[in-house]
């Protein structure tokens, strides 16, 4: 009885200043609007992130506050038989997984520092009875003969289905040893196959996450890949691979609602964060990204396919020596919307594309046929974009002939050729309004 009295006034006090923070975090929201509202862009008229996130983002931050007074049960891959023995540690961390993921409670599934863990391809599956902290301390590479992934060659670390989950770096390195799939890449070798490669770190159809304070670095493909999610927040990434490394993307969003970005630097052989059909109402702020393809919304519509993307702000990041700075991008051919989109606060520093709406997107070895459909491309806001091109032409709009691009806004967007004199916008097939910009569009 005496702890429980003891206890009250600290959860009372605890809950005050997560009530105290939601308000001024909402106080916040309502400034962000104002300034929207005088560029001529009301959120609110769209499904708004935040008005979705807020209030599970503040439970979830209650409750783990909560099962820290109350103490958590610790899992350590180790107790399970990981020694950082090659044959040995991928059936430690699956059993360590699943005492973790049975149990009851607040749960936290350890990787102690000072080893170094090898793994073969890992699905840590879900639905789990726990509220589970994963801790990454200690460093993990992938296994580098690649026969380890024929039964998977898409996926080497995967949560499937975990809701509720927090996964969090704690020094540790995850090292996808990338380098043995980059050459045997048919983008380095144009004699090979184009095969699939694997995912570093996958979240699969999984509710509530926070993921936080990882370093991954030299991935097989993708490093970080939200696929199916909902309700997440990202932050503190430091993801590195060399800029010749194909398809190595830092952080990929795809049918995923409701995620926010924030805080991370990225630096890989493609883009730093590219979101894909299926997502909406997603956040990114604080990224700096170089090198790489900068920040990209596609591909969409590949291969005649329909594709939806809505709802996405890019507010805030630096990108430096980057081959593009804030892209969309779509194939001929394809269908549906990419919609309600706004770029702003970006600093440009010797950026060969640094805006480009391409509508004419062709990554394969054949020239792609002209084809009349396209996925429509409206309300687009680039506002407080800054700094330097490496290329003549600082604005490329290259809209569908058929679909032109629609509502397009410039708003405070200064960009200077670094080398070659005044910059140039090129812009084809566009309806659009421009504010105080340079280059302006002709």
């Amino acid at each position: 009885m005496t702890l429980q009295i003891t206890q009250f006034p600290l959860l009372f006090l605890a809950f005050l200043s997560l009530f105290s923070r939601y308000n001024a975090f909402k106080d916040d929201l309502n400034h962000y609007f104002e300034e929207d509202i005088g560029f001529g862009y009301d959120p609110r008229a769209y499904s708004s992130y935040y008005s979705q996130l807020d209030d599970s983002v503040m439970l979830s931050s209650f409750q783990r506050y909560r099962m820290s007074l109350a103490g958590s049960t610790v899992v350590n891959v180790d107790d399970f038989g990981a020694t950082g023995d090659k044959a040995g540690d991928t059936e430690a961390f699956e059993k360590a997984w699943m005492k973790a993921c049975s149990s009851r409670g607040a749960v936290v599934l350890r990787v102690p520092a000072g080893k170094n863990y090898f793994l073969k391809p890992v699905r840590f599956l879900g639905p789990c009875k726990s509220n589970l902290t994963v801790e990454f301390s200690g460093n993990i590479a992938a296994s580098d003969d690649r026969s380890d992934c024929k039964e998977d060659n898409r996926h080497w670390l995967t949560f499937d289905s975990v809701d509720n989950l927090l996964v969090e770096g704690g020094g540790g390195k995850i090292n996808g040893n990338g380098k043995i799939w980059w050459q045997n890449s048919c983008k380095i070798n144009k004699n090979l196959p184009c095969k699939d490669a694997p995912t570093a770190l996958t979240f699969y159809n999984s509710k509530k996450l926070i993921v936080r304070n990882l370093n991954i670095q030299d991935a097989q493909q993708i490093h970080v890949s939200f696929e199916a999610c909902t309700n997440v927040r990202a932050s503190g990434f430091k993801i590195m691979a060399p800029e010749k490394s194909p398809n190595t993307d830092g952080i990929h969003i795809t049918n995923t609602q409701n995620i926010q970005v924030t805080s991370s630097i990225i630096g890989t052989g493609d883009d730093c964060i590219s979101i894909v059909s299926g997502s909406q109402n997603v956040q990114a702020s604080d990224i700096t990204c170089g090198p790489g393809h900068g920040i990209s919304i596609g591909s969409l519509g590949s291969k005649n396919s329909k594709a939806f993307v809505s709802g996405v702000t890019i507010d805030g990041a630096k990108l430096s020596g980057t081959t593009n700075g804030v892209r969309i991008k779509t194939w001929q051919g394809g269908s549906g919307t990419a919609s309600n989109i706004k770029f702003q606060n970006i600093e440009m520093n010797n950026v060969k594309n640094p805006i480009i709406i391409d509508q004419n997107y062709c990554d394969q070895s054949k020239p792609c046929k002209e084809q009349s459909s396209a996925v429509q491309i409206k309300n687009v806001v680039y506002n407080n974009i800054k700094g330097t091109s490496s290329s003549e032409v600082a604005i490329n709009f290259d809209c569908s002939k058929s679909h032109p691009c629609q509502a397009i806004v410039l708003q405070n967007v200064n960009l200077q050729d670094q080398e070659h004199g005044p910059a140039k916008a090129i812009c084809s097939n566009v309806k659009l309004s421009q504010g105080d910009t340079v280059p302006k569009c002709p």
